[in-house]
């Protein structure tokens, strides 16, 4: 069944870099200004985040869940990222170069043959629960359900049919990413990645 759900991922979903690389470390920066006959040195620290959750207001469980949200999302967020733009390219060849029936086809054969090659081996690694959230992320950054996604890409019967793989993974590929309901915490973290501030609070959890 985990085989199932990274073919699902690997061919429909398109991911993601090997690696997460993002550093937001900067050296302070040391100057001076004159003023009358007094020299005053300056110095501009990086900037200190506070974080409003603490695992000592959170319940058990509660913290738990966090604590392995905030791990799931720095592995898979990039991923959802990269599909968003794999998505896009592959839209962008379709329309530019109005293939037929069987052209759009063999296309699309040929780039899932790509993506195969290029991330089979970091996605074997991906876990279940990473791999339920990377498909919300990727229905956040592209703004459609997996299930509308995978039928616009292969139809009606390969959506039916992954939909009732996801459902063994208790996933539901028509639902909506929910960012002011149940995914209303995954959405603070992406407004924190896009802030620049994400990798703040996962080293001072990690």
């Amino acid at each position: 069944m985990k085989r199932l759900f990274l073919y699902f991922i690997l061919f429909f979903i398109v991911p993601v870099f090997q690696s997460f690389l993002y550093s937001q470390d900067e050296s302070y920066k040391v100057g001076y200004k004159i003023e009358g006959k007094d020299t005053v040195f300056q110095i501009n620290l990086a900037a200190v985040y506070h974080f409003a959750w603490d695992k000592n207001k959170m319940k058990g469980k509660e913290w738990r869940e966090f604590y392995r949200l905030v791990y799931n999302f720095r592995k898979t967020y990039p991923y959802a990222l990269i599909a968003k733009q794999k998505i896009q390219e592959a839209d962008s060849v379709m329309s530019s170069k109005k293939f037929s029936a069987r052209e759009r086809e063999k296309y699309i054969k040929s780039f899932e043959s790509q993506l195969f090659n290029e991330f089979e081996k970091p996605l074997r690694k991906m876990t279940i629960s990473q791999g339920r959230l990377l498909l919300k992320l990727i229905d956040r950054e592209i703004g459609q359900s997996s299930y509308s996604l995978i039928r616009g890409y292969k139809g009606g019967a390969a959506a039916g049919f992954w939909q009732g793989i996801a459902k063994l993974f208790g996933s539901d590929l028509r639902k909506p990413y929910d960012r002011f309901g149940d995914d209303k915490l995954t959405e603070e973290l992406v407004q924190m990645y896009q802030r620049g501030s994400f990798d703040y609070l996962y080293f001072s959890l990690f």
